[in-house]
């Protein structure tokens, strides 16, 4: 049998058919470079040097979320197909007994063989699934596709190949096995929203329901039902992994679905340019409030086969690894519903053994005060600390809903009543410094804090905790700018001097959190494509048509009127360019010309009355409403002023009196304008001495 072995790990290449088929290019080399020369640990690093898409996507320890949530003990056997570079292959070696491979290109198992060449429990299959196929053997305890079940087409072909592909996996499947499919959701919404079809490239592709000719694509969940049912599974299960499966950061499903306020991650567009053609937020919110959302969900993930008592997941390993935790929301057969939060890694343990000392901390400053600490415990093997499942509503919700029907008064009262709650015992050397709004849930007239990890030992003023609470919540959501900060700030007593202090706090805290690492917003900075606002360029246009008109008046002795004025027609040649040619009556004392209707810069770059230069240097010839700018061009034989309008309604006027006059006279022109707001325009004007 052809093998190779790099490290522990076996390539079986019997069915390998000695060239690579699907590849992307140069960028393979280099994944391949750094899998072999570099440690996991150093492959943060080299995301944050290279700034490269397909380096994030194929080594971010991110992508391994979607299934590390998945309880094993150890000894299942798992059959991973389409592994690629092996972006979750590490995850499934460290929580299964044995893991097989399969994949079509020799480039990328070897990539997957050199970064988990220390694992004894993998091997890979390099080929074509269908001809791999019938050699593996049919008791896999689970059977993973994540991001390929989309491709069935191309692995198996003919006139059903989705409804064939997973027929034939269901063949290999143990007796009480599990299917896993992680897919992007063909209706996801933000396809809707501006992002392009992930495999295609392209606007809309699946909303409109892919071309006849497409090898590749998605489903709604409707559809993704039909599919398993024509194949006969009648026990599966969907989950919602978000912002998508890709870089998963929370896992929800139909027992525990988000809540309103909790999508707000949305701008993840790490590999294409995007447009945002309305906030995700918002219409995720209306969208969780009218029961649609398993709908619109970026991606799903199904279980095929037994469901599993984890019914949410939250994942915070965008962290310093002494930080990283996975939090979870269990629910047993009996209902009952607990809260588990778990170390990713020996060295968060002793992160989660601090929140149980948080608890008995907290509980004891508390304990004379109206704020319930949510109850804990530590359990060692496996180490987690287990939380009640507390009833209520997150503050923030409440907070939101006073600001939505303008009820500040409401507001201020639910605020300070928290700043007295959290205020309670703080002469204690104890605070919890991230009591946010979300962190409490209000059930009654009982409050909870239901998540206090950030817990230190020494005392914190109450204000700085509730500021920094405030800051947070209004940098969430810019709907919530209409609350009146200046009014809270008073009854905090917080001056800009204390705000300041206190921004740089917590700026402090956040590189605290992530170390020397980049968050994935950060990233997303770096890596990610722009940013397209189509509403922008529809406003832009729309004002451009309204605002970037000229009008010409004519003073015949009786000053200006709106009788003796006109609009010129097609004046604007470029977005910022006005070139005209006017024709002006041996009767005009004054001619105005009104650049835009709206505050401005101008420059006049050429001015000539019947084909001679106007000598605008000549006193009083100008006659304008704004402040003309000193040139500063030494060097320019020809007089070209600019001219700051500080008003929405800029007036140019040249006395042509001063100038020699026919009965048919001819003024051609040639102005640079550029719009300015009218705060800048006014300081700027304020820098010129002199107004003409």
């Amino acid at each position: 049998m052809a093998e190779e072995k790099i490290g522990n790990i076996i390539l079986d290449l019997s069915h390998y058919c000695g060239q690579d088929f699907y590849c992307d290019g140069a960028v393979e080399d280099e994944l391949l470079r750094i899998a072999r020369d570099l440690s996991p640990l150093e492959y943060a690093g080299e995301i944050e040097r290279q700034c490269s898409w397909p380096i994030l996507y194929h080594l971010s320890p991110l992508r391994e979320n979607i299934v590390d949530w998945i309880p094993m003990d150890g000894t299942e056997k798992v059959l991973e197909v389409g592994s690629g570079c092996g972006a979750i292959t590490g995850a499934l070696a460290r929580k299964a007994g044995h893991v097989t491979c399969v994949d079509l290109s020799k480039k990328r198992s070897m990539i997957n063989a050199y970064r988990h060449a220390e694992c004894d429990n993998v091997e890979i299959h390099v080929g074509n699934f269908k001809d791999i196929e019938p050699d593996l053997p049919r008791d896999y305890d689970y059977i993973c596709l994540i991001g390929v079940f989309e491709y069935a087409q191309g692995y198996i072909g003919g006139e059903t190949p989705y409804e064939d592909f997973l027929k034939i996996l269901l063949e290999h499947l143990a007796k009480n096995g599990r299917i896993i499919i992680a897919i992007e959701n063909q209706y996801g919404l933000k396809y809707f929203a501006g992002c392009k079809e992930d495999h295609l490239g392209t606007w809309f592709s699946g909303i409109e329901n892919y071309g006849e000719s497409e090898g590749v694509r998605t489903f709604s969940r409707r559809r993704l039902e039909r599919i398993l049912r024509t194949c006969g599974v009648t026990d599966a299960h969907f989950y919602y992994p978000y912002p998508d499966y890709k870089f998963m950061t929370t896992l929800y499903s139909d027992a525990y679905l988000p809540g309103k306020g909790e999508l707000s991650n949305n701008l993840r567009n790490f590999d294409r340019d995007r447009m945002v053609l309305f906030d995700e937020k918002n219409a995720f919110d209306g969208l969780v409030e009218d029961g649609l959302f398993s709908v619109f969900a970026n991606s799903y993930l199904v279980v095929i086969g037994g469901d599993y008592d984890i019914k949410y997941a939250r994942f915070s390993n965008d962290r310093d690894p002494k930080y990283r935790i996975c939090t979870q929301i269990l629910r047993d057969a009996d209902g009952k519903a607990s809260v588990r939060k778990l170390p990713m890694g020996e060295t968060a343990y002793e992160h989660v053994r601090d929140m149980y000392t948080a608890f008995l901390s907290l509980s004891e400053r508390y304990r004379e005060g109206e704020l319930a600490v949510n109850k804990c415990k530590l359990c060692e093997q496996p180490l987690y600390c287990e939380f009640e499942f507390v009833e209520g509503r997150p503050l923030t919700e409440l907070l939101d809903e006073c600001l939505e029907r303008n009820d500040q008064e409401g507001f201020f009262t639910l605020f300070r009543q928290y700043v007295s709650y959290i205020g309670c015992g703080d002469e204690m050397e104890v605070t919890n410094y991230d009591p946010a709004f979300s962190n409490i849930l209000v059930n009654g007239e009982k409050w909870t804090l239901i998540d206090y990890e950030w817990t230190f030992a020494e005392a914190i003023e109450t204000k700085q905790l509730a500021f920094r609470a405030l800051y947070c919540y209004l940098l969430e959501n810019e709907k919530r700018n209409k609350l009146n900060l200046d009014r809270i700030l008073e009854d905090l007593d917080i001056t800009e001097s204390d705000a300041e202090q206190y921004r740089e706090l917590e700026r402090s805290f956040q590189l605290f959190v992530t170390g020397d690492r980049k968050s994935m917003a950060e990233l997303r900075d770096l890596v990610g494509g722009r940013l397209m606002v189509p509403q922008k360029w529809i406003e832009r246009y729309q004002d451009s048509e309204n605002v970037n008109r000229v009008q010409i008046y004519e003073d015949c002795g009786e000053g200006f009127s709106e009788d003796r004025s006109y609009f010129l027609k097609d004046a604007y040649c470029g977005e910022n360019r006005i070139e005209a040619t006017i024709q002006v009556d041996g009767n005009v004392h004054v001619l105005r010309i009104d650049p835009a209707m709206d505050s401005c810069m101008v420059k006049i770059l050429a001015l000539e009355w019947n084909g001679e230069t106007v000598p605008l240097e000549r006193k009083k010839l100008l006659l304008v409403n704004g402040r003309i700018a000193k040139d500063t061009d030494k060097d320019n034989t020809c007089y070209q002023p600019t001219i700051v309008f500080p008003t929405q309604d800029p007036n140019l006027g040249i006395d042509v009196r001063q100038l020699e006059r026919k009965a048919e006279n001819t003024l051609s022109v040639v102005l640079e304008v550029v719009r300015i707001p009218l705060a800048m325009a006014r300081d700027m004007a304020a820098s010129v001495k002199k107004l003409i």
